[in-house]
């Protein structure tokens, strides 16, 4: 789960975590409001779930209230990566920047523990920093669930370069530690970290991303979420009991486990396809799952293709096959559709799609490889 800018400077602030001061805005009017209060140079930044939203136009620094109410204008109901602009922020600007870090805590798989990343080149993606110029990314891990005091004091002072600032950046890495731990957060990072020209540091932005399999212990965390900001097909593939993620390709993928739903993605990307989305329809499979899940993958305009990739352990080839058949009853199929049955009644289920226009095969190298033939236009 994921919560915009300003929820997660709110969260900073709570961690003792500076950040400027700020107002949510919904209306031009509000923004202009909210701009004449704080008076003089202030950003109005748009409030979506994804990145670049300076580069798209959604971050506009203006000098006054009347540029900040055409801004707000502007940003107000613009497009950014597909999500609707529907709230900004007004934010103080009254400082001169002087430097700009990054900085951010994760929970690293990789380490089995708690991850700091840190790089004086703030304001920037990180990807591209880590792409480009890896020697300026600065990285300590820590197992422990207590704040790694020694270590962190030792990049604290190495971020702006500046013994001044050190004390004031420790501070910060602990409130995001803080937060990291008690929040159970997957990530939460501040870029830009800044130096201002009073000689604070100060959170400019924030991200933070929760576990959604702690929510059910943290009701003050997902009181804040918010629905509008939700992909709505992978909201009602939950409430389905379907595991779903949207993804950018054209192969549409339904596949039983977690784990072989990797797998498959990672085969059709091997042998030079796109996969669609991850679409786990459970360990327990039945019809009425089968027909849901074609019913996600047929909403989606960019799937030309279907691969149904199936081992059945607990799961039933046959009660999948049995969906496949209803969902052709139910919904009007005409994307080609490859299926690999194998494991619990797979000859059952095999026979019953007899005589039908799918396109079946006998191993998991072969169904990818059909997928990606008919994704493509060509034969199978």
């Amino acid at each position: 789960m994921k919560i915009p800018e300003y929820q997660a400077k709110e969260m900073f602030a709570d961690y003792g975590i500076p950040v400027p001061p700020q107002q949510l805005a919904v209306t031009p009017d509000a923004v202009y409001e909210a701009a004449r209060k704080f008076g003089g140079t202030v950003a109005v930044k748009a409030q979506v779930h994804v990145g670049g939203r300076g580069k798209a136009g959604g971050i506009k620094v203006v000098p006054n209230a009347d540029e900040a109410r055409a801004a707000g204008e502007r940003i107000l109901g613009m497009d950014i990566k597909g999500i609707p602009v529907k709230k900004v922020i007004v934010v103080e600007s009254a400082a001169e920047i002087v430097k700009e870090a990054y900085l951010g805590v994760i929970l690293d798989r990789g380490v089995k523990g708690i991850s700091f990343i840190c790089s004086a080149e703030g304001g920037v993606d990180i990807e591209e920093v880590a792409a480009k110029t890896p020697e300026k990314i600065l990285t300590f891990h820590t197992l422990s669930r207590e704040f790694p005091e020694e270590e962190a004091r030792t990049f604290a002072g190495q971020l702006f370069n500046d013994d001044a600032t050190e004390q004031s950046v420790l501070n910060v890495m602990r409130g995001l530690f803080r937060l990291l731990i008690e929040k159970d957060c997957s990530l939460a990072e501040i870029n830009p970290l800044v130096l201002n020209d009073r000689g604070e540091v100060v959170a400019l932005d924030g991200k933070i991303n929760f576990d959604d399999n702690a929510l059910f212990r943290l009701p003050d965390i997902e009181a804040l979420r918010d629905m509008d900001e939700e992909d709505v097909n992978e909201i009602e593939a939950k409430e389905k009991g379907l595991s779903f993620i949207q993804l950018d390709g054209d192969i549409g993928c339904m596949v039983n486990g977690a784990g072989l739903a990797m797998a498959t993605m990672d085969m059709i990307k091997f042998f030079g396809g796109e996969p669609a989305n991850f679409l786990d329809v459970g360990g327990s499979s039945s019809p009425d799952k089968v027909i849901h899940a074609f019913k996600l993958l047929m909403g989606n305009a960019k799937v030309k293709a279907i691969l149904v990739n199936i081992f059945g352990g607990i799961t039933r080839c046959d009660d999948i096959a049995k969906g496949i058949l209803e969902s052709y009853k139910q919904i009007d199929i005409t994307l080609p559709i490859v299926i690999r049955l194998s494991g619990t009644n797979a000859e059952e289920g095999m026979a019953m799609l007899e005589g039908t226009p799918l396109i079946t095969a006998e191993s998991f190298e072969a169904a990818v490889k059909k997928a990606i033939a008919l994704s493509k236009g060509e034969a199978a």
